[in-house]
């Protein structure tokens, strides 16, 4: 009887052991790019990401909904807190995406979308995402990849705030709409084009 439950013991153990060595390769980063519709539809199609999430960080308030961030003076921004496995990405692929998908250089704006909670933000958790994303910022601006220089703030993470139901996959379940046709369509036509080789299976 206590081998049998030694044996039952060890096998949970080593299923336990095994989960958290998988989850270990996830992590995740906050970024904020203009509308979240927008970033998130980019990178639910991006291979080795696990799941996108439309929200709000970097503001005063906890909790707030849609309608106080949208009047600006919460000082939140819309971002999507991506979690990726390293295992098939990577941080430096995931700036890449970033600043391929938005423009980094217009402040607190994106194309019509204006206000600080469209700004062009990067919410690190750990050392390492802080340094890539110095380190790629560095090397636009000394590429002179934009015309004008990066405006993106590189900022700690402190709080993420998941936005109302209807915000989450927005782009796949209101293709029709005119805002999806003609400001998400044009972007991901864009990532697809550029990172083909980094697509999702389908």
């Amino acid at each position: 009887m206590k081998n049998i439950l030694l044996i039952c013991f060890l096998a949970l153990s080593l299923n336990g052991f095994s989960q958290n060595k998988k989850t270990s390769n996830l992590e995740t980063i906050t970024l904020g790019g203009g509308c979240y519709w927008c970033v998130e539809a980019v990178y639910e199609d991006l291979n080795g990401v696990k799941s996108v999430v439309s929200g709000f960080s970097g503001g005063k308030s906890a909790n707030p909904t849609y309608e106080d961030v949208s009047t600006g003076q919460t000082g939140h921004a819309e971002v999507v807190q991506i979690t990726y496995d390293k295992n098939v990405t990577n941080i430096n692929e995931i700036f890449k995406v970033f600043f391929t998908v938005h423009d980094p250089t217009t402040l607190n704006r994106q194309g019509a979308d204006v206000g600080t909670q469209y700004r062009s933000v990067i919410f690190y958790k750990n050392a390492e995402q802080k340094k890539a994303a110095e380190s790629i910022i560095a090397e636009l601006n000394k590429a002179k990849a934009y015309k004008n220089p990066i405006v993106t703030k590189v900022e700690p993470f402190k709080a993420f705030y998941k936005a109302e139901d209807y915000h989450q996959n927005y782009y796949a379940n209101n293709k029709n709409q005119p805002y999806c046709k003609m400001v998400i369509q044009p972007k991901l036509e864009k990532f697809e084009k550029v990172f083909k080789d980094k697509l999702k299976k389908k």
